[in-house]
């Protein structure tokens, strides 16, 4: 493989990363949606991809919503009814990721995709 597509791979995770933190910085979400394809794409299995998405976009909702709270957007105190809820689905969602099928997921995902279109579009 020329060293050439080394190089273009890097670009095109770098760009994938910058997308990603453009959309969960505009749309409190969708990140994800951008990166579990990109991760997939570069070779990733789907259960990996998954998980190092959420790894990969902790960092980015820190920052944003920090940057939130600091401009006066949200208040944690919004946030706070929200938060136990949202960590128990996460431990769940965790615990059942490497359970599901890996088609079955990939439909989960899709019409969640979907789902997320249609609400922005309307």
């Amino acid at each position: 493989m020329p060293k050439e597509w080394g190089t273009m791979k890097k670009f095109l995770h770098a760009a994938g990363g910058f997308c990603a933190g453009i959309a969960n910085g505009l749309l409190g979400a969708g990140g994800g949606m951008i990166v579990v394809p990109m991760l997939i794409k570069s070779g990733l299995p789907i259960v990996k991809s998954h998980a190092t998405s959420v790894a990969v976009i902790l960092p980015i909702c820190v920052l944003s919503a920090s940057l939130y709270v600091r401009r006066g957007s949200v208040t944690l105190g919004q946030a706070l009814p929200y938060l136990p809820f949202m960590l128990i689905g996460s431990a769940i969602g965790a615990w059942a990721l490497p359970k599901l099928n890996r088609t079955l997921l990939r439909r989960i995902f899709g019409g969640l995709m979907l789902w997320a279109a249609w609400r922005m579009l309307f």
